[in-house]
């Protein structure tokens, strides 16, 4: 029987849900930093381990649209704490996973769990807040949102090098239980969200699994398996495609679909979530290609691009509230637009980076793409969901989210792919340009192997060394200009979104 609805306190319901939400946040990255301790206390391969990262990815993006439908059916708290409960336990699970089948199997669990925590937390706090007051309610989501990614690589690496791996996922036991408990407390069932026993839509079930899990598999393998290359990559394209096509026919005609893609008759919410989709293309692109440049080009440690990847989300929790409290009686498009503009001027900062530059050249921009999403995410948030019905909510929320995860797969995927090819060709277009007769080339070498016959070398082996670091500055001068491409990219995506601005209309809000 579905509890009867009871006043709380909104900031009391924030802490409630926000708790839940960025423990799951933290969860999809934590894990990134712990894969070589996983693998070698595994006895895993360097492509089987992915599967912890690949499969938690899977799962979550195929319950995320399907969460209003299941709080409908269970009733939104009995959900929500029955999301946390398995959470938490699966959570328990793959810390004390014996083997890597069972780590997956685990990191799948949880991964189903946690994929309705987001879209469920956005959804009741959208509800608990006034109307006006909804711009402020995303910009306190966001801040969560956008620090978590920020102290799960952080957290992740100081725990395994620290303690273990599996502690990652311990971790989470304690917080899961006083999740557990607030909920029980202070969520309800409004009044307006009873639970439903219509006919279960199988069909929707089976083809959004088989439609999303095919996707989100092609996205993370693609780039190791050679793409179209590969007959792996070939088939899932056409699963993914046939059950993604038959799933819009199924859910159009079904009288209770599992996602209402009704929704998109309205052109704010259709638009808002292309532009969150692209945004979080650009976001997910540029968040891993910036530590993977400091990394394998600069030298940094991990710990060193972590700090470099920091003041960007600290700079996201300081503008957020500042965002959410000035779009209360204001036209939320300026603010996005400017979060637009100045997320493509940071990427083209990017742009510019080269071997030399120093630790203050790689955190400004950073900063920069940190308060250009802390102005975009609280009003994108609350223009794309203002005209959706409260029944509707946890619905409209599951599918914002799955774009905007969707489109961070999409642009890790492209910009993985650009970086391989790129690096290629700009390695072949300046082999090319490297002659033996080169007065400036020839003065470079006898440098090297000066240097190495003053560490001792013969001058045989002086000129191999010097041909060797050659070869090593050309690389990394290749990958630099790969790099920059891709940011280039990144930010004219940020710019092309602009147009799209128009179709988002002033905000009207539905008591319904």
């Amino acid at each position: 029987m579905t509890e009867s609805f009871r006043p709380v306190n909104k900031w009391l319901i924030t802490l409630t849900v926000m708790i839940p939400a960025f423990m799951e946040i933290v969860d999809t990255s934590i894990a990134n930093v712990a894969l070589p301790h996983m693998q070698g206390s595994l006895n895993a391969g360097t492509e089987e381990i992915t599967w912890v990262l690949t499969s938690y990815l899977i799962s979550n993006a195929i319950i995320m649209p399907m969460t209003g439908w299941l709080a409908r059916m269970f009733g939104r708290k009995r959900f929500l704490i029955s999301c946390i409960i398995l959470f938490t336990f699966s959570s328990f699970l793959c810390g004390a996973a014996p083997n890597l089948a069972a780590l997956v199997f685990f990191r799948i669990v949880q991964g189903a769990a946690g994929g309705a925590l987001i879209p469920m937390s956005q959804a009741i706090m959208m509800e608990s807040f006034p109307p006006q007051e909804g711009g402020m309610a995303m910009a306190i989501f966001g801040i969560g949102a956008m620090f978590g990614p920020v102290v799960g690589p952080t957290l992740g690496g100081w725990i395994t090098d620290n303690i273990s791996w599996r502690w990652i996922f311990y971790i989470n036991i304690p917080v899961g239980i006083l999740a557990v408990i607030m909920a029980k407390f202070f969520i309800f069932d409004p009044s307006y969200l009873k639970q439903q026993k219509a006919k279960i839509d199988y069909w929707g079930l089976s083809l959004l699994t088989l439609g999303i899990g095919s996707l989100q598999l092609v996205l993370d393998k693609g780039q190791q398996e050679d793409w179209f290359n590969s007959y792996f990559i070939i088939t899932f394209s056409i699963v993914s495609a046939i059950a993604l096509v038959l799933f819009v026919y199924v859910e159009l005609k079904h009288d209770h679909p599992v996602v209402n893609l009704r929704l998109f008759k309205d052109v704010a919410f259709s638009t808002g979530n292309f532009i969150m989709f692209m945004v979080g293309f650009c976001l997910y692109g540029s968040v891993v290609m910036l530590p993977l440049f400091l990394q394998t080009l600069m030298g940094y440690s991990a710990t060193m691009a972590g700090l470099v990847m920091a003041p960007g989300g600290i700079a996201s929790v300081i503008v957020m509230p500042i965002v959410g409290a000035y779009i209360q009686k204001r036209d939320g498009r300026k603010i996005i637009f400017a979060g637009l503009f100045l997320g493509a001027v940071s990427l083209f900062m990017m742009r510019g980076f080269s071997l030399e530059a120093s630790y203050w050249d790689f955190v400004w921009p950073r900063v920069l793409l940190g308060a250009a999403l802390g102005m975009i995410f609280p009003p994108l948030s609350r223009a794309t969901l203002a005209n959706i019905a409260k029944v509707e909510m946890g619905n409209a929320t599951g599918i914002f989210n799955l774009l905007r995860n969707i489109g961070g797969s999409v642009g890790i995927a492209i910009s993985a792919t650009l970086l391989a090819r790129l690096a290629q060709f700009y390695q072949a277009n300046l082999v090319g340009h490297v002659n033996p007769f080169n007065p400036v080339l020839q003065s470079r070498l006898e440098g090297l192997k000066d240097a190495a016959i003053a560490r001792g070398a013969d001058a045989v082996t002086a000129h191999t060394t010097a041909l060797k670091i050659l070869s090593l500055i050309v690389r990394k001068e290749a990958g630099m200009l790969a790099y920059n491409y891709i940011f280039w990219i990144l930010g004219v995506s940020f710019l092309l979104i602009i147009p799209l601005l128009l179709l988002l209309r002033r905000q009207r809000y539905s008591s319904t």
